[in-house]
């Protein structure tokens, strides 16, 4: 599969995946959606970089936790998805946010997190301690939360060595029982001229919607088990 953001073979490092720096406030995270009927919503918190937030979209809701959470309800799902995706952000910056993002319940907390730190080139090893870190942040405060943990990939021309030691920075979690190891989030779309937008680096609205369908091929079954939890069987897959 070709690396994050592959078409853009001819940048080494960008200040953010929309050229933005990274913020200095923390804004507010999108709740998607919620459940109508009365029962108890399983809330999902989305961890991410500009890619989650859906940046260059005409809205929230071409965004693929929008997606997400369209499919839920399709299903008549109980579920509340939230978008706390943050343009420009680095692992680092990630894990100074997540006392704020778990200072409420969330049922699953998904992690795209490294994308910038990719395309700025930072130090593999560092992005590992803080994934490291955010982990046991969120089995620390929300120990009954399940945590799913969707890699990503260096743009290929950061070198062969630097890409290698990248993907190894996520290895190391596919293993740990504590994660659900999910998929590269731009499988299929990274590198895909019609699937992008004109920078080359963010996804078009067709583009997250070919997200979204990756994620829910790990998050589909995560939310099966917690519904069946709670007494919600049989649930019809959207």
């Amino acid at each position: 599969m070709i690396g994050l953001l592959g078409s853009i073979l001819s940048i080494a490092i960008l200040p953010g995946c929309d050229g933005h720096s990274e913020p200095e406030v923390v804004p507010q995270a999108r709740d998607e959606g919620s459940a109508t009927d009365g029962r108890p919503a399983v809330r999902v918190v989305f961890v991410g970089t500009s890619l989650t937030e859906g940046y260059g979209l005409s809205g929230p809701d071409d965004a693929y936790p929008a997606r997400l959470q369209a499919l839920a309800d399709s299903a008549g799902w109980p579920v509340r998805i939230v978008n706390a995706g943050v343009s420009g952000e680095t692992s680092a910056g990630a894990l100074a946010r997540m006392d704020w993002i778990l200072s409420r319940p969330a049922d699953i907390v998904a992690l795209e997190v490294g994308a910038n730190d990719g395309l700025r080139g930072l130090d593999p090893s560092e992005l590992a301690a803080n994934l490291e870190a955010i982990v046991d942040r969120v089995t620390d405060r929300l120990p009954d939360a399940s945590i799913l943990l969707l890699p990503m990939q260096a743009p290929p021309n950061m070198g062969r060595e630097y890409t290698e030691r990248f993907r190894d920075a996520y290895r190391g979690f596919e293993t740990d029982p504590r994660v659900a190891f999910g998929p590269f989030l731009l499988d299929g779309v990274a590198g895909v001229r019609d699937l992008n937008q004109a920078d080359g680096i963010h996804p078009t609205a067709e583009g997250h919607r070919r997200m979204a369908g990756v994620v829910w091929e790990v998050l589909g079954p995560l939310l099966e088990d917690v519904l069946e939890d709670r007494g919600i069987h049989h649930v019809p897959r959207p």
